[in-house]
């Protein structure tokens, strides 16, 4: 009985699961689509100049941006909605993470790995080209090369969202723009050398539309690596509460600068003896002052006077 009502549990929200998941299909093929896109419009442009002799510095930068900025405003629209996991990878990161539970990830990942198909069918039909977008390896980089630089992109990436999106704070709201930004600069780095998928839906995408490469299966294994390694500092971080160790470093309260290194290192300026007294608390006490009591009418009401009543209206 406890089995069968443990098994029930994660299908109590099934219906909202598969609603979420409908959704998840449709930001990630905007995404994707978007992507796949700057990148086939790339190498268009690229072709009709004459470069044919293997990619520029100029187009790897075209692909970067292409990618980062494409997940930025899509993940920006999609984020109250269905979170803008876009990636099996992420999805295998919080749940292993205990925030996604395992129905939805089941649901997600299947739904990011078909709006992956149906980017890559979109871009193919709209252009009449193939299919720039692959992801394969340099012929500079080696198999195991190429799982362990998806493995460190995947990564910084998962750790980006899981520490701008899901750890709630201040910036939280912007948490697209550090995470599109992050997907650019790991493109800096890797697109040269496999393509930088850091997502097995970008790149199982293109490879079923297009034909799968015999490296194909890195973009699976390095990227599943990537969701461990940054699950793994997360949960440390969580553990051993990563707060304490510069507590109050979002805050916006002005109150709370840095104290005068001035009078902080002239001993005749800095008299310890003499109590410190903080801004906040002269704030305070001037409000205090500030605040006088008001009579009450004979009905309990407090009275206003007729400034008070001019700014009301």
């Amino acid at each position: 009985m406890v089995s069968r009502s443990a098994f029930a549990t994660h299908f109590d929200t099934f219906a909202v699961d598969c609603y979420a998941a409908f959704l998840e299909f449709i930001g990630t093929t905007l995404f994707l689509m978007m992507a796949y896109g700057g990148i086939q419009a790339g190498a268009a442009a690229a072709e009709a100049t004459g470069n044919t002799g293997g990619p520029s510095v100029d187009l790897l930068l075209y692909v970067a941006l292409s990618m980062g900025f494409s997940l930025l405003f899509s993940a920006w629209i999609f984020y109250r909605i269905t979170g803008s996991l876009f990636n099996p990878n992420v999805s295998l990161a919080l749940l292993l993470c205990g925030i996604l539970r395992p129905v939805r990830f089941v649901l997600y990942s299947i739904a990011q790995l078909l709006g992956g198909v149906a980017a890559a069918g979109i871009v193919r039909g709209l252009t009449s080209a193939p299919l720039a977008s692959n992801t394969v390896l340099s012929s500079r980089t080696s198999s195991a090369q190429g799982v362990f630089i998806e493995m460190f992109i995947t990564a910084s990436l998962v750790l980006s969202i899981l520490m701008l999106a899901v750890e709630k704070h201040r910036a939280t709201p912007l948490a697209p723009i550090g995470i599109g930004l992050t997907l650019f600069t790991c493109h800096l780095f890797a697109v040269f050398y496999t393509g930088a998928a850091m997502n097995t839906a970008r790149a199982f995408g293109p490879a079923v539309i297009s034909g799968f490469q015999d490296s194909h299966w890195v973009y699976w294994v390095g990227p599943a690596l990537g969701s461990l390694l940054a699950s793994s500092i997360y949960g440390v971080l969580k553990h051993f509460d990563y707060s304490v160790v510069n507590p109050g470093q979002d805050t916006t309260n002005s109150y709370k600068p840095p104290v005068d290194p001035i009078a902080q290192s002239n001993p005749a300026v800095h008299d310890s003896s003499v109590p410190y007294t903080s801004p906040s608390s002269v704030l305070g006490t001037k409000r205090s002052c500030q605040a006088a009591p008001r009579e009450s009418d004979d009905t309990g009401s407090i009275a206003t006077d007729e400034k008070d009543a001019t700014n009301m209206v």
